[in-house]
């Protein structure tokens, strides 16, 4: 039986749906979505466990205390724009023993996402995940969602040659193993400078902002983060779910 919206949420989906029309979805034929605090909200505070896992990481591996860990974290996310590329620069990390590591988290507070699903599922054409993750913890995320058989590919930070988002190497090393023509792409992403390049290479952005504004308690090192609007960001939206029900409301008419 089909559930049949309440007026506000009626009211909501058909805003969504005008903004997403002004935006011109029409052209597009492939969806990239980033993985953490994108197809799940920020609410569930899955990162805040991977944040905190980096933490002990280089607490361990330099014999210090949280705070000075932390700050050394902070350090190599701002100089390298993720704190693994800065151990690998700076202290020839082996990657996949921090990944193993930072990744062992517990993603059972995620739960099912049906309307998620069925959102992903009516965008035509091709479908992705983009993540500065590894493709086991991209895997456990949208599996527990249910939304794992709905992507084509994970496109994951080893496939990328370790370069992170935002460079632009990260976007062209995707583009090109995939055959996507930016042009005819949109992005999803929760990091408005994450979008920059996106945009510049012509892709269609969307923002996902936290629900009601950044989750109270540990300052966030990969959230909200830029004072917005900004010219790079095309489109703005704190319910994923609900827009892209307006895309599928925009393309049926």
């Amino acid at each position: 039986m089909n559930r049949i919206p309440d007026p506000q949420s009626f009211a909501a989906l058909k805003e969504h749906a005008l903004q997403a029309e002004a935006k011109g979805f029409d052209h597009v034929d492939t969806w990239v979505f980033d993985l953490d605090n994108t197809l799940y909200p920020a609410s569930s505070r899955l990162f805040d466990q991977i944040d905190a896992k980096i933490t002990a990481y280089i607490a361990h591996r330099y014999d210090i205390d949280g705070l000075s860990a932390r700050a050394l974290q902070k350090h190599y996310y701002r100089k390298h724009g993720t704190t693994l590329r800065g151990l690998m620069a700076e202290e020839g990390l082996d990657p996949a023993d921090f990944l193993a590591f930072v990744h062992d988290i517990d993603h059972s507070v995620l739960v099912p996402a049906p309307d998620l699903a069925a959102g992903i599922a009516r965008l035509p054409g091709r479908r992705f995940v983009l993540t500065n993750g590894s493709r086991r913890h991209a895997e456990n995320v949208v599996a527990r969602l249910g939304v794992g058989d709905l992507f084509e590919d994970v496109f994951d930070i080893a496939a990328a040659g370790f370069v992170p988002k935002p460079e632009q190497a990260a976007y062209d090393a995707f583009l090109k193993l995939h055959g996507v023509a930016p042009e005819r792409a949109a992005m999803f992403e929760d990091l408005s400078k994450n979008l920059v390049v996106p945009h510049t290479l012509g892709m269609r952005t969307v923002l996902v902002t936290p629900k009601g504004g950044e989750p109270e308690g540990l300052e966030r090192l990969t959230s909200f983060d830029d004072a917005l609007p900004a010219p790079h960001v095309d489109h703005m939206t704190d319910d994923l779910p609900g827009f892209l029900a307006a895309l599928a409301i925009v393309a049926a008419d």
